[in-house]
């Protein structure tokens, strides 16, 4: 809708209206804390409103995030009220933000069900403790259009020209103006035929020409590393969105499965993009 944006801002705009102070009492969920022409407000209902608030909003302090909250609340619960009975557009619309609700909730679950310790750990351990460390390499080269420039460069190199000198004068790469420097890279990270060149070189060797599909490199390997294994720690985030999106992707599908889904053919032409069928 496109007035979301007006309604939201009230949260801020609204943020330093003094409240009616509660007594001090047990407050659960179902405590009303405003009414409207006679319909209430719960705790439940502000603490719902304010998890869909943007994460800038729920720094602000409590009494303040509370106020703003219930005064959009408030005024939101005035327009409700002044609309009546809805119609057919808004009762289609409400189906709608109900079944994604009911939706966000179930996948929500599904989530929290594959993310568990257990579960992290022994991905964690299947995947990366029982790994071999991975080999780094850091590397040079000069890149240029022909074998035969390449090999006049070994020539260059061979008479003890600098090769991050030569690499500046002359490789077309975009690491020419730093030297011909790659930096570090592992494994998958370079073109086949360069990572095979680099894997088969000592520290300190410069390579035969290599051909790749971006011309001609002459390559210096500067030295090696193995890469440490990630701990538990490092990787949690990364493995509970693995376990999510697999839970999620094998869980929807297992319901649908499940489901008895009977889908109506009709020829829709323009109906889809006709708003006047909302219309009462």
């Amino acid at each position: 809708m496109k007035y979301r944006r007006f309604i939201a801002a009230l949260v801020i705009s609204q943020a330093a209206l003094t409240a009616t102070p509660l007594f001090a009492q047990e407050i659960s969920a179902d405590t009303v804390v405003a009414t409207v022409n006679g319909s209430n407000i719960t705790m439940g209902n502000v603490i719902a409103a304010r998890g869909t608030l943007p994460e800038q909003y729920q720094t602000l302090p409590v009494d303040e995030l509370f106020t703003g909250i219930l005064e959009q609340m408030i005024q939101q619960e005035v327009l409700r009220q002044s609309i009546g009975e809805p119609n057919k557009a808004l009762q289609i619309q409400m189906q709608n933000e109900t079944r994604a609700i009911f939706a966000g909730a179930a996948l929500e679950e599904m989530a929290e069900r594959a993310m568990t310790d257990e579960a992290i750990e022994a991905f964690y351990n299947e995947t990366y403790a029982s790994a071999e460390p991975s080999r780094e390499y850091r590397a040079a080269h000069i890149l240029v259009e022909t074998e035969d420039e390449a090999k006049a460069l070994l020539v260059d190199l061979d008479g003890g020209v600098d090769f991050a000198d030569l690499a500046r004068q002359k490789s077309t790469g975009p690491s020419g103006p730093n030297g011909g420097d790659l930096g570090w890279f592992g494994k998958g990270m370079m073109v086949a035929p360069f990572e095979e060149a680099v894997a088969a070189m000592e520290e300190g060797a410069v390579s035969a020409p290599v051909q790749t599909q971006f011309g001609w490199h002459i390559i210096k390997l500067v030295e090696t590393r193995l890469q440490d294994i990630p701990s538990l720690d490092d990787m949690r985030e990364e493995i509970e969105a693995q376990l999510a999106d697999v839970a999620l992707r094998e869980g929807v599908e297992r319901l649908t499965n499940d489901a008895t889904i009977e889908r109506i053919e009709l020829d829709v032409k323009d109906a889809v993009n006709d708003d006047t069928l909302l219309a009462d």
